[in-house]
């Protein structure tokens, strides 16, 4: 059994399988999915998992050289914005939620949660470990 935090079989294969720059998107239970585009959902109820939480697992086995979010987090969901802030996750670039979603397209995939919270949403850019 694994010792790390993160369980879940298909995430862990898709953090295993990650190379520099490809893009694994977190996002709330209404962010829409691009076709084409793997999804991994994990949404059990509103508000499980909480998109916190997972981004938190995720990063236990993921490096990220940086992350996207929408510049509407801030306004919208300042609690979130400041969550996030605390993790110290890599060079933050702020987008429109438009220019968001489109950014989606280029995803390996997204991780669907629980998440009620508006703009819960992370794009995370794999970086290397050496």
């Amino acid at each position: 059994m694994k010792k790390t935090p993160l369980l879940n079989i298909a995430l862990s294969q898709l953090i295993a399988s990650l190379g520099h720059g490809d893009m694994v998107v977190i996002g709330d239970a209404g962010l829409p999915v691009p076709p084409g585009v793997p999804l991994i959902d994990l949404a059990l109820t509103a508000g499980v998992p909480g998109f916190v939480q997972t981004v938190e697992v995720v990063l236990s086995e993921m490096q990220v050289e940086r992350h996207i979010v929408a510049q509407e987090m801030a306004l919208r969901s300042p609690a979130l914005a400041a969550a996030l802030d605390a993790m110290n996750l890599p060079q933050r670039a702020g987008v429109s939620h438009e220019e968001f979603k489109q950014i989606c397209c280029g995803a390996r995939a997204i991780v669907r949660t629980g998440e009620h919270t508006p703009y819960a949403n992370v794009i995370l850019v794999a970086g290397v470990v050496f």
